[in-house]
């Protein structure tokens, strides 16, 4: 089952980068969030999108968002990635599938490689869009776009 456009975000709880226990529940009703899932850290598309998202942070932060990147990379491999390329948002570590599995994201290249999918979540933890594509440039506009037209 998968989650779609009005429903709720599940609480989970993941390590992140820096080997802390991340509640989603902190963030809920304070910040507006782009959750946004990756296959693997240091490929060419997945840096791409975390570089994409680096670069337009101070967009998503100044309307009110934060931008959550989650894959099943471990907090060392996360911590690494975030170092290399100055990521300033947090990575969680869903080694087990736990949370992409919660949220329905789907698997990608014939079911072998974890799926590229973003949520936009509104304060109240209610997703506003879900995105879809294995073309890492795109989620950056489309959730930067949502945002814009439902906080101005």
């Amino acid at each position: 089952m998968s989650l779609q456009l009005g429903d709720n975000i599940p609480n989970f709880t993941l390590k992140d980068q820096n080997g802390n226990d991340f509640h989603i529940e902190s963030f809920r009703g304070k910040l507006a969030m782009v959750i946004y899932f990756y296959p693997k850290n240091f490929t060419p598309g997945c840096t791409k999108e975390a570089c994409g998202f680096r670069d337009q942070f101070e967009d998503f932060k100044s309307i009110g968002a934060t931008v959550i990147g989650i894959s099943s990379d471990s907090e060392t491999s996360h911590s690494k990635f975030a170092s290399k390329y100055n990521l300033p948002f947090i990575l969680l570590s869903d080694k087990n599938g736990s949370v992409s599995r919660r949220f329905g994201v789907k698997k990608n290249l014939f079911g072998l490689l974890p799926g590229r999918e973003t949520y936009v979540v509104d304060k109240k933890g209610k997703i506003i869009l879900k995105f879809n594509s294995m073309d890492a440039s795109k989620h950056i506009k489309k959730a930067l776009k949502i945002l814009q037209s439902e906080i101005t």
